[in-house]
C-alpha cells in the first residue's frame, strides 16, 4: 500500500485537502470513501502525522468484522484513552458511560445522551491541546458506535476536536452492504483508483525490475489499485497469472495473500486465524477493543511475509490490511474456524456478548450451555438498546437447542423481539420455521400473526379471534405457559383497545377473568387504563406510579405499555426524560415500534402542556418512521394526534384532511379507537372556528349527552367540548346532564386534567354565580393544562361580563387571550380579543403579517429578554423562539432586535 513508500504517489488533490482539514481552525469531520486497498490507510496515516506535528493528541480506532454486532465496541477504542478525563465530567455524564463501559446494570443511553456525554469529554480531552479522532474502516463500526460518531461528528463546528472517518465502498455488514456513516451527513472524500500515469510510477518506484509484459499485466489486473499494485506483482510474475482473470479485485488479493498464508508453518496459521476471528485490528490504528482482544504471539513468520506488522502505537502484531485478515479465515477450514472460536470463548468467559458470539460459531450440534450463552447475550444486547442484534443471537440459540420446547420458545421470543424491532417480515418468516407438533398453531405464531395484522393492516376483527383462541388452547395446557400467555393477553389487551367497543372488551375481560393470577400483575393496570378510566380509572394513578417507580430496570415494551398507561390518567410528564431518552435509543437499532409509540405518548403530553411546536415536531417524526416501517396502524394514529393538534390552532384545512384520511381507513377495519380521534378533531376544528352546532354533532358521535360510552376513550376526553357546545347552542339541559354525570363517576378523582375539565364543564353549567364561582376555583387548582384552563376562563370571563360588568371580566379575559396567543390557537385568540373589546379594551391587534404568537415572542424580544428568557415565558423552547424572530425580522422589514421596538409601535399606529 502507498503508506510503505515515503511519498504518497497520484494524491495531490486529497493530500491538499486533507492539510487543509488539519490546519483549519475550527472543528470538523470529514469520511474518506473508497474500494478496499486504494489507499485510505496511508491518506488517514499522513492526516494522522500531519496533526501530530501540529501539536495534535491523536486518538486512533479501527472498525473490525468481528465486532460489528457488539455494542459500542468502536466508540470504546476512541473513549479509553480519554477515559483520565472522566473525574471532570458532572455526575450525569459519568453515569452514561458506566452505564455502556462499565460494571453497571440498567439500560443503555439513547445515541443522543451519549453522543452529549462524549462531546463533553473530547471538550474536556482537548483543553490543553487539540485533538484528532482517527477511525480506519469505518464500515465494520458497530450501529451504535457508528450513529454517535456520526452525531459527534455533525456538531464539531467552533471547537478544537477534528474527526476523520475511512470507509469502504459497499463493505458494510447486512443485505445492503450499506454503513451508518452512509447516512450520517458529514463531509466526504472520494478515494477513487489511482490515474494511468500515477499507477505505473508506483508500480516502477516498488517493481522496477519487472519486464514489460509483467509490468502491462500487473496494471490490467490492478486497475489503479494501490495495494494490488504492490502485492500482485510476484504473484503474477509467475505460471499461475491466469488463475485470476475474471475475478473481482478484492478477491484476486485474497487470493494472492492465501498463497503467502498457506505456506506458514501451522501453529502459525492456527495464531492468525484466532486473531483474525476476534478482531484483532488491521493497519495502524491502535490495537484497544471493547472487551479484552486476542493478541497475536509467535508470528514473526508471518510478519517476514508482509501480513503483519508492528502497530506503532500498541507494540501490538497487527494485519497489514483487513483484505489479510479476511483471507486468513477464508482459507482456514470449518473445522479448524470452529476449534479456533472455542478457544476464543474460553478466552473470554466473562464477557457474555462476546463469549456467546464465539460459542455459536463453534457449535455445529445442538449445544445447550451454547443456547443458553446466547439468550443471555440477546437479554444484554435488549438492555444496551440493541434488539435487532437480540433477533439473530435468539434465533441462533433456536437453532442450538437440544430440547424442541426450548427451541420453540426461543423461537418465540426471536420473533417477539423481531416483531417490537419492526421487523414485521423477519419475524413472520422466524414464527414460520419450526410447524407445532400438534397441528394447532403455536402461541409464538399467535401473537406473531395477531400483532403484524394489527399494525400492518389495522385488522382488529380476526386478530382478536385468532389471539382469544390461542389464549383459551393455552389456558387448558397445565403446563407453565411461560411467557406466551402474558404475551397473548396484553395483545388482546392492545387490539381490544383499539377496537373501542365495549363487546369486544367484554370478551376480552372474560378472557382475563377467567385466568386469574396465571399472568403478570401489571395486566391488571393494562386492562383498566387502556379499556375504560371512567369505570377503572380510580386509584390508578398510583398503582401506575408504583409499577413505573425504576423504568430501568423494565423491558422496552414493558415500558411502552406502562408509558401508555400512564398517558391515561395525565402522569405522563414526571416520566417525560427517560421516555425521550429511551425512544431516541430505540428507533435507531432497538425495539423500534416501542419508540414509536412512546414518541406519539411525548407528542400528546406535550400538547396537554401548551408546548404545541415541540408536540409538532414529535409528531412529524412519529409519523415518518411508522411510515417509513410499514405500520399502517401507528401512522394513522400519528395522523391522527396531528390533525387534532391542526384543529386546536384553528389550521381547519389541514386537521379536516387529516379526519378524512383518518376515518376513511379506520371505519371500514372497525378501529374505533381511531374513528373516536376522527370525531374529536371534527368537534375540536368546528369549535375553533365557532360552529358550536358542527361541534355538538360531532361530540355526541362519541358518547351521548349524560353517559359515558363503555370502553370510548375519547368520552372523558371530549367532556368539555361537548358541554361547551350544548351551552353554545341552548342545550342547557344536556350541558347541566353531561357534567353532572361526569362528577358522579368521579373523574376528577383519576386525573388532574379531568379534574379541571369536570369542574369547568360544572361551571359553565352552573345555574348561581356562587356555585359557578365555586366551581371555577376548583378548575383553577389544576393550572397544568392551559388550553382547557384558557377555554374555561374565557367561559368565565363571557359570564362575569355579563354578570358583573366589564372590569371584573377583562383580567380573566385578558389571561385566556394571552394564553391562547402563546399557543397559536388563532380561533380562540380571535373570540377572546373580541369579548375583550366589548369590555371596552384596546384592540392592540398585532401587525396583520405577523401570528399572535410571533406579536407575543415580538414584543418580549423588543423589552430585551434573552431567548431562554422568552422561552421561560412562553414555554416554548430557546430553539423555537429563535425560529419565531427569524420569520418576524423579515415580515417588519427590520435586521436585529434592536429594531423591533420601533417596528412595532409603527405597526401599531398603522
Amino acid at each position: 500500500m502507498e503508506a510503505h513508500v515515503s511519498t504518497i504517489v497520484g494524491r495531490d488533490g486529497e493530500l491538499e485537502r486533507l492539510s487543509a482539514f488539519v490546519t483549519a481552525g475550527t472543528g470538523q469531520a470529514l469520511v474518506l470513501r473508497g474500494e478496499a486497498g486504494v489507499g485510505k490507510s496511508a491518506l488517514l496515516d499522513r492526516a494522522a502525522s500531519a496533526a501530530a506535528s501540529h501539536r495534535y493528541e491523536v486518538v486512533r480506532a479501527a472498525g473490525v468484522e468481528a465486532e460489528a454486532e457488539l455494542p459500542f465496541a468502536g466508540l470504546h477504542q476512541l473513549v479509553y484513552p480519554l477515559l483520565t478525563h472522566l473525574s471532570g465530567l458532572d455526575d450525569g455524564y459519568r453515569a452514561v458511560f458506566d452505564a455502556v463501559f462499565g460494571p453497571r446494570e440498567g439500560k443503555a443511553p439513547s445515541v443522543m445522551a451519549l453522543g452529549i456525554a462524549v462531546l463533553d469529554l473530547l471538550s474536556l480531552a482537548a483543553a490543553d491541546r487539540p485533538l484528532m479522532l482517527v477511525v480506519d474502516d469505518g464500515q465494520w463500526f458497530d450501529p451504535g458506535s457508528a450513529d454517535v460518531c456520526g452525531f459527534v461528528g455533525r456538531r464539531l463546528s467552533g471547537g478544537p476536536v477534528k474527526m476523520l472517518v475511512a470507509v469502504r465502498s459497499g463493505a458494510a455488514p447486512g443485505p445492503e452492504a450499506t454503513s451508518r456513516f452512509d447516512t450520517a451527513g458529514l463531509p466526504e472524500l472520494a478515494v477513487a483508483a489511482l490515474p494511468d500515469e500515477a499507477a505505473g510510477r508506483l508500480l516502477d518506484m516498488r517493481h522496477p525490475h519487472l519486464g514489460p509484459r509483467a509490468r502491462r499485466l500487473v496494471l490490467d489486473h490492478a486497475q489503479g489499485n494501490p495495494l494490488a499494485l504492490l502485492d500482485l506483482p510476484p504473484y503474477l510474475d509467475g505460471e499461475r497469472a491466469g488463475e485470476l482473470i475474471g475475478i473481482p479485485l478484492p478477491r484476486r488479493l485474497q487470493h494472492v495473500y492465501g498463497t503467502r498464508i498457506e505456506r506458514l508453518d501451522p501453529a502459525v496459521r492456527e495464531e492468525l486465524l484466532k486473531g483474525a476471528l476476534d478482531g484483532v485490528g488491521a493497519g495502524t490504528a491502535a490495537n484497544r477493543a471493547y472487551g479484552t482482544r486476542y493478541r497475536l504471539r509467535r508470528a514473526d513468520e508471518a510478519a517476514a511475509s508482509g501480513l503483519l506488522e508492528v502497530d506503532p502505537v500498541s507494540g501490538d502484531l497487527v494485519f497489514r490490511h483487513p483484505l489479510i485478515r479476511s483471507a486468513v479465515v477464508q482459507f482456514a477450514s470449518p473445522e479448524r474456524r470452529r476449534a479456533a472460536h472455542a478457544e476464543l470463548a474460553a478466552l473470554h468467559r466473562d464477557d457474555v456478548e462476546r463469549r456467546a458470539h464465539h460459542l455459536a460459531a463453534s457449535a455445529v450440534d445442538p449445544d445447550e450451555e451454547t443456547a443458553a450463552a446466547l439468550e443471555a447475550a440477546a437479554d444484554s444486547a435488549i438492555r444496551r438498546g440493541r434488539a435487532m442484534t437480540a433477533v439473530t443471537w435468539l434465533t441462533r440459540a433456536a437453532e442450538l437447542s437440544e430440547d424442541a420446547a426450548e427451541r420453540s420458545r426461543r423461537l418465540g421470543d426471536a420473533a417477539f423481539t423481531a416483531g417490537h424491532s419492526a421487523l414485521l417480515d423477519q419475524a413472520q418468516r422466524i414464527v414460520g420455521s419450526v410447524p407445532p407438533p400438534d397441528g394447532t398453531e403455536s402461541p409464538s405464531t399467535a401473537v406473531t400473526a395477531g400483532y403484524v395484522a394489527l399494525h400492518e393492516d389495522g385488522d382488529v376483527r380476526s386478530s382478536h379471534h385468532r389471539v382469544a383462541a390461542a389464549i383459551e388452547r393455552l389456558s387448558r395446557d397445565a403446563r407453565d405457559p411461560g411467557e406466551a400467555l402474558d404475551r397473548l393477553v396484553i395483545l388482546l389487551l392492545a387490539i381490544s383497545q383499539y377496537a373501542g367497543d365495549g363487546e369486544t372488551w367484554e370478551r376480552t375481560r372474560e378472557l382475563v377473568r377467567s385466568l386469574s393470577d396465571r399472568v403478570d400483575p401489571r395486566v391488571a393496570i393494562y386492562h383498566d387504563a387502556w379499556s375504560d378510566v371512567v369505570r377503572h380509572g380510580a386509584g390508578l394513578r398510583e398503582r401506575v406510579e408504583r409499577a413505573f417507580c425504576d423504568p430501568s430496570v423494565l423491558e422496552p415494551w414493558d415500558v411502552s405499555r406502562l408509558a401508555i398507561a400512564a398517558s391515561q390518567v395525565d402522569m405522563l410528564s414526571p416520566f417525560r426524560p427517560y421516555l425521550r431518552r429511551a425512544a431516541d435509543r430505540e428507533v435507531e437499532t432497538g425495539a423500534v415500534a416501542n419508540g414509536m409509540t412512546v414518541l406519539q405518548l411525548l407528542m400528546l403530553d406535550q400538547m396537554a402542556a401548551g408546548e404545541w411546536d415541540d408536540a409538532e415536531r414529535t409528531g412529524r417524526r412519529a409519523l415518518d418512521l411508522t411510515t417509513s416501517h410499514g405500520y399502517a396502524l401507528l401512522a394513522h394514529q400519528s395522523r391522527a394526534h396531528l390533525g387534532l393538534l391542526a384543529a386546536m390552532r384553528g389550521d381547519l384545512d389541514d386537521a379536516r384532511e387529516a379526519q378524512a384520511v383518518v376515518d376513511a381507513w379506520a371505519r371500514p377495519r372497525g378501529v374505533g379507537f381511531l374513528t373516536q380521534i376522527a370525531d374529536a378533531i371534527g368537534t375540536a376544528a368546528a369549535l375553533s372556528e365557532g360552529d358550536y352546532e358542527g361541534a355538538y354533532l360531532h361530540a355526541i358521535g362519541i358518547t351521548a349527552p349524560g353517559s359515558f360510552e363503555d370502553c370510548a376513550h375519547q368520552a372523558p376526553r371530549t367532556l368539555l367540548d361537548l358541554v361547551e357546545a350544548a351551552v353554545q347552542t341552548g342545550r342547557l339541559e344536556q350541558a347541566r346532564l353531561h357534567a353532572a354525570a361526569a362528577l358522579e363517576a368521579g373523574l376528577p378523582g383519576v386525573s388532574p386534567r379531568l379534574a379541571l375539565i369536570t369542574y369547568g364543564a360544572l361551571a359553565m353549567t352552573a345555574s348561581g354565580d356562587e356555585e359557578a364561582d365555586g366551581m371555577y376555583a376548583r378548575a383553577e387548582a389544576h393550572p397544568g393544562f392551559p388550553f382547557e384552563l384558557a377555554r374555561i376562563r374565557l367561559a368565565r370571563g363571557v359570564r362575569l361580563r355579563h354578570a358583573r360588568g366589564p372590569k371584573d371580566a377583562r383580567p380573566v379575559l385578558a389571561s385566556a387571550a394571552e394564553t391562547f396567543e402563546r399557543l397559536g390557537a388563532s380561533g380562540w385568540a380571535g373570540r377572546a380579543r373580541t369579548e375583550l373589546r366589548a369590555c371596552g379594551a384596546p384592540a392592540q391587534a398585532p401587525h396583520p403579517s405577523l401570528t399572535w404568537q410571533e406579536h407575543r415572542i415580538a414584543e418580549l424580544a423588543a423589552t430585551g429578554l434573552t431567548n431562554k428568557e422568552i422561552g421561560q415565558r412562553t414555554r416554548l423552547s430557546p430553539r423555537t423562539v429563535s425560529s419565531h424572530l427569524y420569520r418576524v425580522f423579515p415580515k417588519l422589514g427590520i435586521t436585529s432586535r434592536a429594531a423591533l421596538r420601533d417596528a412595532l409601535a409603527r405597526a401599531h399606529d398603522a
